[in-house]
């Protein structure tokens, strides 16, 4: 469209010119609850990605505070163009839900036919019936866990585990220090001592940024694993020579002796992860050395843990320091808030550019991977198997529309 002239006080000004609206546009409606879950401080869209939503047309509504776990606080989301309602009720009338935990019991109730949900499904906590209430109310649903991007990877799941990985090390500095009553060492090493010695177990994400923050400081590093190309891979993602091994009980004990840390990274798909470490292991470690079992909220790897809180992380077992908390990544919630949304708005914007949720996974498949609950039907064959729900295949759904 030309521009026109138009009078001002000043002068001759140039109209601004209208941008063209795509023909599939879709504008849509975004709600955010206040996450409920205990210990969960995260939210799923930072106010620089609402205002990015807002400015390409879209409606965002925030339930009051739920960003204030994230130091994110109502007027930065108000100011980028976000309506703050005091209701939950409110927040659920709209037709795209984002959450970062599953809906609870009474948030599903609130949840009316025909809307959109993404969220975590948290396979480990879930049962058949929060997948059957789904299915009634005719909810389609993405999960974290499933959705791919275009390299076929996880990207959510890997950029929790990037800090996962990486913090488990800054809390167990934590934990070596005076701060803590811990045996006042520092983690790393300096000109003329011998460097802190960690321990990693598991060579997936968490283990490759727990090696990595490791090395950074200067800690000696191993790493365990019983499968040869993830530990060939994660060398060649650090581009340096790190000491590796598979799980060999006499190899792992001798390790497990010399260490200060231990960051157990043990990651199993849909199941609970093998006790590697039995508490006679425990008894021969170090006094005062740390433990931090990220596989905690698959089971643990310790024969030791124990599930604890943000409130109360660790406890003492055989003079060993364990920390055993579920979700490290929402103890830095502001940077892991950042990093969902960063995933989660580009999603959003390609569904409204398309048309809507079906055009889109029609086009794309990496997002079709991320449904497990489409139009009254399970999609997802893990879950199926898992919760014995009936499944249904969502290529062979979009085929017969």
């Amino acid at each position: 469209m030309a521009k026109e002239k138009i009078f001002s006080s000043f002068g001759l000004m140039p109209k601004e010119e209208m941008l063209e609206v795509k023909p599939n546009f879709k504008q849509l409606q975004i709600g955010i609850p206040k996450e409920s879950s205990f210990q969960e401080n995260r939210v799923s869209l930072t106010p620089d990605s609402v205002g990015l939503l807002v400015a390409n047309g879209h409606s965002i509504i925030i339930e009051k505070g739920a960003g204030e776990a994230a130091n994110f606080s109502d007027k930065q989301y108000a100011d980028k163009g976000a309506d703050i309602v005091y209701s939950k009720d409110d927040v659920f009338k709209a037709l795209f839900i984002l959450k970062i935990e599953p809906p609870t019991k009474s948030e599903l109730e609130l949840m009316h036919k025909g809307q959109v949900l993404i969220s975590a499904v948290q396979m480990s906590t879930q049962t058949a019936e929060y997948f059957q209430t789904l299915n009634k109310k005719i909810i389609t649903a993405f999960g974290f866990e499933f959705i791919k991007d275009k390299q076929d990877k996880l990207p959510i799941v890997r950029s929790m585990s990037e800090i996962a990985g990486s913090t488990s090390l800054l809390i167990a500095g934590e934990y070596l220090s005076n701060v803590n009553n811990g045996k006042g060492l520092m983690l790393g090493g300096i000109s003329g001592i011998i460097p802190t010695n960690v321990v990693v177990i598991g060579a997936g994400t968490v283990g490759e940024y727990a090696c990595r923050t490791a090395m950074g400081l200067g800690s000696s590093v191993i790493v365990f694993d019983n499968s040869v190309s993830k530990l060939r891979r994660l060398q060649n993602n650090i581009n340096q020579r790190v000491s590796t091994s598979s799980i060999q009980p006499k190899a792992l004990m001798k390790a497990l002796r010399r260490a200060d840390v231990v960051i157990s990274a043990l990651r199993i798909g849909d199941g609970r992860v093998p006790c590697i470490v039995s508490e006679e292991m425990v008894q021969q470690m170090k006094k005062g050395a740390v433990v931090i079992d990220v596989s905690i909220d698959q089971g643990g790897s310790f024969e030791t843990s124990e599930v604890t809180t943000h409130k109360k992380p660790t406890f003492i077992k055989h003079d060993v320091v364990h920390y055993c908390v579920p979700n490290i990544a929402s103890r830095v919630s502001r940077t892991a808030s950042m990093a969902i949304s960063n995933i989660l708005t580009p999603i959003l914007l390609r569904i409204s550019e398309e048309g809507g949720v079906e055009n889109t996974i029609r086009k794309h498949e990496c997002l079709r991977n991320g449904i497990y609950a489409y139009k009254g039907s399970n999609t997802n064959e893990v879950l199926s198997r898992n919760f014995k729900i009936p499944f249904k295949d969502l290529e062979l759904i979009m085929a017969t529309r």
